[in-house]
């Protein structure tokens, strides 16, 4: 059992500079303590995420930390060219000796695809072009490709990632369609939400996994080839009632961006936008936030980890307006007396 650390970096109030400086100290700490790798979102034109441009935030992170693994959760790759994408993904490899992990998407949210003049009815299609082009490029020597939306013709592949074929892929899925599409194709892969929805979404990864059989580039150490993975947000304190007060405050802020644009636009957010409820209390009795002493913690995931079958959890410490002295002491709890208990399961 492994765990990472994910992070939307959503507006918390203080000076973009200070909340920077301050999350490079963040991921340090998680460096130290053993965490298997650092995943950061892209969102554009909304406070859930202030690193939109995650490869020049995770250049700084790369140059703090040893051995995390990191890399963006995802890239939307509509909204890049994939020939730049290509270039930026090989520096950032050698500039982490080899520690990038690369997600995958296209983006659930129409409103920050509009943002970017961009048309959220062909970004199924786009993606699995860029896709195409991008495994193509890390890959060879000369890059040619002829598809509706990219085209290329024997464009040089100078810059290449350290890893060998390329860093690891992954795709994250709220939904059934989409976990079964991140089996078929030997991703990595992580799933949300509550017990019953993410019981529903491991299960369809297993099943088009299992029929595939392999991963996609180089086994990584999960059990099985790749990870399966839950994201999960955990407050840490000395006691149930310390961690309670720290986490209410900050998920309300944390969910107010969330829903930001869908509730200024007056409509429906997606599945999982939808499913997230408005209250730590809330979260907490659907199993998407833990919050505790850390022996409650403790109990409260071994459950989650036998019931899910997951080999891999994603876990947001610092979320919201939270303070940073509370997202470390948090982790640093967690790091300290969560995880070396969880380990061996």
């Amino acid at each position: 059992m492994k765990f990472g650390v994910f992070d939307h970096v959503d507006k918390s109030g203080r000076a973009l500079a200070e909340q920077f400086a301050q999350r490079v100290d963040y991921v340090a700490a998680a460096d130290r303590l053993g965490f298997y790798c650092y995943h950061v979102a892209e969102h554009h034109a909304t406070p859930l995420n202030m690193v939109p441009v995650p490869g020049v935030f995770l250049g700084a992170v790369a140059q703090a930390t040893e051995s995390i693994r990191l890399g963006p959760l995802t890239y939307l790759l509509p909204l890049y060219s994939p020939l730049r994408l290509i270039e930026e993904i090989g520096m950032f490899d050698h500039l982490s000796n080899g520690r990038m992990e690369i997600g995958v998407g296209r983006g659930v949210s129409p409103f920050e695809l509009n943002y970017h003049n961009y048309d959220p009815d062909t970004a199924r299609e786009v993606y699995g072009e860029a896709l195409e082009v991008l495994l193509e490029g890390m890959t060879s020597i000369t890059l040619s490709y002829e598809g509706r939306h990219f085209n290329y013709n024997e464009v040089p592949m100078e810059l290449h990632p350290l890893q060998d074929p390329h860093p690891p892929i992954w795709y994250p899925s709220s939904n059934p369609g989409g976990s079964a599409y991140a089996g078929e194709n030997g991703f990595h892969y992580c799933t949300l939400g509550g017990i019953d929805a993410a019981k529903e979404s491991i299960a369809a990864y297993r099943e088009a996994y299992a029929k595939r059989g392999t991963p996609l580039g180089p086994e990584r150490p999960f059990p099985g080839g790749t990870a399966i993975g839950i994201s999960r947000q955990v407050t840490v304190a000395e006691t149930d009632e310390d961690a309670l007060k720290i986490a209410g405050p900050a998920f309300k802020v944390w969910h107010a961006s969330l829903t930001k644009l869908w509730r200024e636009n007056q409509v429906e957010g997606p599945v999982f936008a939808r499913n997230t409820v408005d209250t730590v209390e809330k979260a907490m009795a659907g199993g998407a936030h833990i919050a505790g002493s850390p022996e409650t913690v403790t109990e409260l995931l071994a459950e989650q980890i036998d019931t899910l079958g997951v080999n891999y959890m994603v876990i947001a410490f610092n979320i919201g307006n939270m303070a940073h002295e509370d997202a470390m002491r948090s982790i640093t709890m967690f790091g300290e007396e969560v995880m070396p208990k969880l380990q061996s399961l």
